[in-house]
């Protein structure tokens, strides 16, 4: 393929997407500049590989890149991020005006969360992020990840638990200090 039209397709079906693959690699990868490596490596293999492109969801194809150069990164670096932790679905309290302790108590619930987030195993952290913030349907999050639709399920299931177990933890807890 001609460099001209090569980069043309790049921008066209991967630039839209850098901030899904930023996203994706940042929580899977816990370190910002680990995040940045990771996607600039995916980016230039996605480069090289759009001559295989055949068309299709260009964001699951980015991902599944962004992803497979992030467990590569993680397999030579830090394999001790393989081991598999644990479920449950978290939504926000709708509030109609929030006050400030109100605002106050929402940050700290979603600090808390993304703490808890951050402690689940790569495995169940990139089914959470894949469905819950890049809003993926399971078959999407299947294709990249290449497992099948099942194991995607019960991963997300056990991930939301081990999240829902932490916070209820994590909330027991501070309860005890106040009392």
């Amino acid at each position: 393929m001609e460099e001209r039209k090569k980069l043309a397709l790049f921008e066209r079906i991967v630039t839209p997407h850098a901030g899904a693959a930023y996203n994706l690699a940042r929580w899977l990868m816990r370190n910002d500049q680990d995040a940045e490596d990771v996607v600039q490596e995916a980016s230039i293999r996605a480069f090289r590989a759009l001559d295989g492109y055949n068309g299709g969801d260009s964001r699951a194809w980015l991902l599944a890149i962004v992803r497979n150069t992030s467990y590569t990164h993680l397999h030579r670096n830090r394999s001790h991020d393989f081991t598999v932790a644990l479920d449950d679905s978290i939504t926000d309290i709708p509030a109609a005006t929030p006050g400030p302790e109100a605002l106050l108590l929402k940050r700290a619930d979603r600090e808390s969360l993304l703490r808890a987030l951050e402690g689940l195993p790569a495995e169940y952290r990139e089914v959470v992020v894949l469905r819950d913030m890049e809003d993926l349907s399971y078959k999407e999050i299947a294709a990249i990840a290449g497992l099948p639709i099942g194991t995607v399920m019960s991963r997300l299931a056990r991930a939301r638990r081990r999240l829902q177990q932490v916070l209820s933890e994590q909330m027991g807890k501070e309860l005890q200090i106040e009392l």
